[in-house]
């Protein structure tokens, strides 16, 4: 694989676009000018951030240098103006558009009087934290067609901030360094080797001058690693790969070497996985780095590492020297990792009180539904517990620090669909976690969800290109989906929870369900006892650190994922959060924004746009069982996983017009038509034949939905004219009769 470490000085054009609207109700449109000869002399020495100030973040309380805030990432700040008593009072001090219709998943910086904020397709913004107008916006120029090696939405996490410098990731492999003043960009170096399927989401972290950066891809053939570059010059410092390469070629280092004697077969071939796409965490105390890394790739072991094997270092926590990139120790969550179960999920460095003796350590909330606490210096297992349902093991065992696997869950080495809690979608994800010094409690959201896995036999796996490659059949068929809800065991009374973890006491102090539906959006603690998240029916919302009930919320008009952040201006303490979740569903208007709250803020929202669905109205089929059982596949391995019913960020295949004539769903699916919008060609992995066998399937699956949404509509109207019929009945009978005295109209006393 090559390396690209030669970095390129460049002098990039910014774009100074969308708008602000601050507690006035003013409204400012940008033009096309040099940004330049628009910022503020205060920001021309903007983000002055050194190591001093990074390891030094508690003794500037106001400030969010970090994605974390501290280099521990514990998403607390220490800013407590904002408490229980005054809650009532907060309020919108401004918003920012984003014109932007992806998800959008990043952590803000707060730097001295500026917010920098990133978004989807590697964007990054500057704000002015007092008003929201945008002081610059710099747009990578990610070529589109580059999402169909994205598995999961064109977004990105965040951004670092180094010696008047701002660090971003792009979607297609570059790590960009951009002046902090003018959004100019300053040197841009490749990161990937471009034949390969990566790309980077995740947030870049900056530490002792280096930037650190992974990169994602599992799902697409490649192997995993973490680098660090010289944040003056961006030349590649050092690589750690998380898997084992070619034996053939000899291994990097002695790591690499014990690492390959836990794969069997040819797992080089198909890449491994392992991608650092989440987890970058620096503690200044031990100088140690901490990285977690991702799933299989394939997901099925039987088909990447055919006899078994642990496969380190998939789903791991591993520590390293950051100077050189020398392995210390490491921590495998999911020995043979088979279910996506990444670990590649927020890890946190703290100080923990265990009855008296005061350990530092390192925790996480992974996918596979175990709550982790490590000695931080070692990687010795402290505890291990479940937060979530599962049933792929029944614990872990506190001398080998290894899960009791449950075999029957195993579909890899029995060949046969198993079903499995938590799922792919993970117990826990990526949303940032947060955590009280003084309730000792970490926050994070839960998700309660279970899936049938169906192997891939051998002999029809075949990579793909253009489509995934994790070794399992997809879509699960009705039937299979029907034996799920048959199993009791795996019917949750609720989809999740807001959790405040108590990893003392190894159990939830308090799960909040919410009422509005399942939400898991990332966490921001504070000394005001306060804890900020997305919560459901698109609302922010503010809960009782200590008891988790619900106090303020906000109708943000979508969906909220990302990290919250507090900080301080002019004596007064802000709360900021990037709100979209994409597009819910894919064809409503975009509500993409930056909100910046305090108290006493009184700006609003404009009213949410007029938005008409578009129908179910599919063309008539005459397919054969044997075309839609071969759509059924081929959409599996090419289409489901962005376009699956649930995800809301892509189009809905089955109320597309394109579903209407076969000529037009082959110009976008073989032609390409939409590869501006990230909608490549799949010509060079589907036949005619394919496609209109896509197209059939998809169109039966739209004839199903119309048939169920005609019934659940006639069943309602029948039940509107029988509520009608019985109020007229009621009406003739007790006409002129008195009023019954019911608790609805009663006289109310106190």
């Amino acid at each position: 694989m090559a390396l690209a470490t030669a970095a390129v000085a460049l002098s990039g054009c910014t774009r100074d676009v969308g708008h602000s609207r601050a507690a006035a109700g003013s409204t400012e449109a940008r033009t096309g000018a040099p940004i330049a000869a628009r910022v503020d002399a205060t920001h021309t020495d903007a983000a002055r951030v050194d190591a001093a100030r990074l390891v030094a973040a508690d003794s500037e309380p106001g400030q969010w240098l970090s994605y974390g805030r501290n280099y521990e990432e514990q998403h607390y700040s220490p800013l407590a103006q904002i408490d229980k008593g005054n809650l009532a009072r907060l309020g919108l001090a401004w918003f920012a558009d984003i014109p932007l219709n992806r998800g959008q998943e990043a952590t803000p910086l707060y730097v001295d009087g500026v917010l920098y904020l990133s978004s989807s397709w590697s964007n990054v913004f500057a704000f002015d934290a007092r008003t929201g107008k945008v002081l610059w916006r710099f747009d990578p120029e990610v070529p589109h067609e580059w999402a169909v090696n994205v598995c999961c939405g064109e977004v990105n996490r965040g951004v670092a901030a180094w010696n008047g410098k701002i660090f971003v990731g792009t979607l297609d492999g570059r790590l960009i360094a951009l002046d902090a003043a003018t959004g100019h960009k300053v040197w841009e170096t490749l990161t990937i080797d471009r034949s390969q399927r990566y790309s980077i989401t995740g947030a870049v972290r900056v530490v002792k001058g280096k930037v650190l950066v992974g990169n994602s891809g599992a799902e697409f053939g490649v192997r995993g690693y973490v680098s660090a570059y010289d944040a003056d010059t961006g030349k590649l410092a050092w690589r750690f790969y998380t898997v084992p390469g070619n034996p053939a070629n000899g291994f990097e280092n002695a790591t690499m070497e014990m690492a390959a004697k836990t794969w069997h077969g040819e797992w080089w071939k198909l890449g491994g996985g392992g991608t650092v796409w989440d987890a970058i965490v620096y503690d200044p105390t031990l100088d140690l780095l901490y990285v977690g890394t991702g799933n299989g790739g394939p997901w099925n072991q039987n088909l990447r590492s055919p006899g078994g094997g642990d496969n380190l270092f998939l789903a791991s926590i591993v520590a390293l020297r950051p100077d050189t990139g020398e392995y210390v120790w490491h921590y495998q969550t999911t020995p043979g990792e088979t279910w996506d179960f990444t670990a590649t999920q927020p890890i946190m460095v703290a100080n923990i009180d265990f009855g008296g003796t005061m350990r530092r350590v390192v925790m996480q909330a992974p996918k596979n539904g175990f709550f982790y606490v490590l000695d931080a210096k070692t990687g010795e297992l402290i505890s291990a517990d479940t937060f979530a349902p599962v049933n792929w093991a029944s614990g872990v065992d506190p001398k080998t620090g290894r899960p009791i696997q449950n075999p029957e869950t195993r579909f890899d080495q029995t060949g046969k669909v198993a079903f499995v809690t938590p799922t792919g979608r993970g117990a826990h994800n990526w949303q940032p976690m947060s955590f009280n010094p003084a309730t000792g409690l970490v926050y994070f959201g839960s998700r309660h969800n279970a899936q049938a896995y169906i192997p891939t036999p051998p002999e029809r796996f075949k990579i793909s290109n253009v489509g995934t490659n994790i070794g399992l059949l997809r879509p699960v068929p009705p039937e299979i989906d029907a034996l799920l809800e048959a199993r009791p065991d795996l019917q949750f009374k609720d989809n999740g929870a807001l959790i405040g973890w108590d990893p003392v006491a190894r159990k939830p102090r308090w799960r909040y369900v919410d009422p509005g539906g399942f939400a898991n959006g990332g966490t921001l603690a504070t000394a005001g006892s306060l804890v900020f998240a997305g919560g459901g029916e698109r609302a922010f919302v503010a809960h009782d650190a200590a008891t988790g009930e619900r106090l303020w919320s906000f109708a943000a008009q979508t969906g909220i994922a990302a990290g919250p952040i507090s900080f301080d201006l002019d004596g007064e303490q802000y709360v900021a959060v990037a709100a979209g979740r994409g597009l819910q569903p894919y064809y409503q208007p975009n509500y993409s924004r930056l909100l910046a709250f305090k108290l006493g803020g009184t700006a609003t929202l404009p009213p949410p746009l007029p938005y008409t669905p578009p129908k179910l109205d599919p063309p008539p089929t005459t397919a054969s069982a044997d075309t839609l059982a071969h759509g059924r596949e081929v959409y599996g391995v090419n289409c489901v996983q962005c376009h699956g019913n649930t995800i809301g960020t892509f189009p809905d295949l089955r109320v597309s017009p394109a579903i209407q004539a076969q000529e037009a769903f082959d110009a976008i699916v073989l032609g390409g038509a939409r590869a501006a919008n990230g909608m490549v060609s799949f010509a060079s992995q589907l036949t005619p034949a394919d496609a209109q066998a896509v197209r059939a399937y998809v169109i039966t699956l739209a004839i199903e939905q119309k048939t169920l949404d005609d019934a659940a509509a006639a069943r309602a109207a029948a039940r509107a004219a029988q509520s009608a019929n019985a109020s007229s009945t009621a009406g003739t009978a007790n006409a002129g009769a008195p009023a019954a005295t019911t608790r609805e109209n009663a006289p109310h006393a106190e």
